[in-house]
């Protein structure tokens, strides 16, 4: 296996060396594939691994470390972190905790810290931005998401990658640092050929579908790719309530064509609760759209699955889409309705060709992958 977005005589920038954070061990499955690609690309299957171990316990107190098992001087780190990695937990106090995103956050702060600025150059692979919806400040409210930011860039870090960011714009925040925001576009579009045979990537047969008016750049990008027609909802929210820090939603309104007879591609960055995309999937229903699927970087699931099996149960959602970059709920493997799209191949391209310091721009934009496989389906 190759990896053919770099040159064979572009020498190596540092030792190449991935640190997985250990407690998050949502993060060690994808680790090990990504070890297992870059050895591969590099002819190192059975004869060394790119994973430098570290551990980061706690006291009873709740408290924390980090250790580096070995050394890191000199060497191109690339930390995966998944900062909403729930399913860890530590006690404190003898009562058992569940991992919130700011001790992930912490966790990942310590491994900086363990280095010691030894490292030449370090990249932390965020798929999800810690604190990545508090990207703009709204009256007298803290602006988290770039803190964390400037915090990390101040600590050493030169590049930070993450995946589907919810505002790209919040990169501003560290004008002279690397910010990279990589779409699953690609990835998402194979999952669904393979998944569904039969789909026809025709703007007589499918629409593509925003959820809401943030979400319209990234579906303004299947469209253009794929040639399809695109539509959208818009939520009419209550402004003189406010329930759990934001303002609950009244109704959504649809505009766009026709989805009659229709297969229809919702795109979103996120499911969360899943309130949202199922009423958009009821309205469509209602208006005809044949068979619905969901395509969204993170699935948290935070208010469970239950919702979702009734949907597919009574035909409103055929097939749901996320990546494994986040931590996921285990019972997601049981449903039919469910489908993993793989990101760590992916990964691998992005880190094997920044360790060559060659250009990403091709893996960050893959219309030629896109239309190859469309006509291949078309042709099929």
């Amino acid at each position: 296996m190759t990896n053919n977005f770099i040159s064979n005589e572009t020498p190596i920038v540092g030792k190449l060396s991935i640190i997985s954070i250990i407690s998050m061990k949502g993060c060690e499955g994808i680790t090990a594939k990504i070890d297992e690609y870059l050895r591969a690309f590099r002819g190192y299957e059975d004869t060394e691994t790119y994973v430098t171990h570290v551990t980061c316990p706690r006291f009873g107190t709740g408290e924390g470390k980090c250790v580096i098992d070995e050394t890191v001087r000199g060497h191109d780190v690339y930390i995966i972190c998944d900062v909403f990695n729930y399913g860890v937990t530590y006690k404190m106090y003898g009562v058992e905790n569940h991992m919130s995103p700011d001790d992930h956050y912490q966790d990942l702060k310590r491994v900086i810290a363990a280095m010691g600025g030894k490292a030449r150059r370090v990249t932390v692979v965020m798929p999800m931005l810690y604190e990545g919806r508090q990207h703009r400040r709204n009256g007298r409210e803290s602006l988290d998401a770039a803190l964390m930011l400037q915090e990390l860039v101040h600590m050493g870090v030169s590049n930070i990658i993450t995946f589907d960011a919810h505002d790209p714009r919040i990169s501003n925040a560290i004008p002279l640092a690397g910010f990279d925001d990589v779409q699953a576009t690609y990835q998402m579009i194979k999952a669904l050929v393979r998944a569904v045979p039969d789909i026809s990537l025709n703007k007589k047969d499918t629409i593509v579908i925003s959820p809401d008016e943030g979400g319209m750049s990234r579906c303004m990008y299947y469209s253009s790719v794929l040639k399809l027609d695109l539509g959208m909802f818009y939520k009419r929210r209550d402004y003189s309530v406010i329930v759990n820090g934001k303002n609950p939603i009244e109704a959504h309104e649809y505009l766009g064509r026709d989805v009659n007879g229709k297969d229809v591609i919702i795109v979103d960055d996120m499911i969360s609760s899943g309130e949202s995309v199922i009423d958009v999937a009821n309205n469509l229903k209602k208006q005809g759209a044949k068979r619905i699927f969901v395509f969204a970087s993170f699935g948290l699931f935070c208010n469970g699955l239950e919702c979702f099996d009734k949907a597919a149960a009574d035909g409103i959602v055929d097939k749901i889409f996320t990546t494994n970059l986040i931590y996921r709920n285990p019972d997601l493997a049981t449903r039919e309705w469910y489908c993993e799209v793989d990101m760590s191949k992916y990964i691998s391209l992005l880190i094997d060709t920044l360790n060559h310091d060659e250009t990403i721009s091709s893996l960050l934009n893959p219309v030629t992958k896109i239309k190859n496989l469309v006509s291949k389906l078309e042709n099929k």
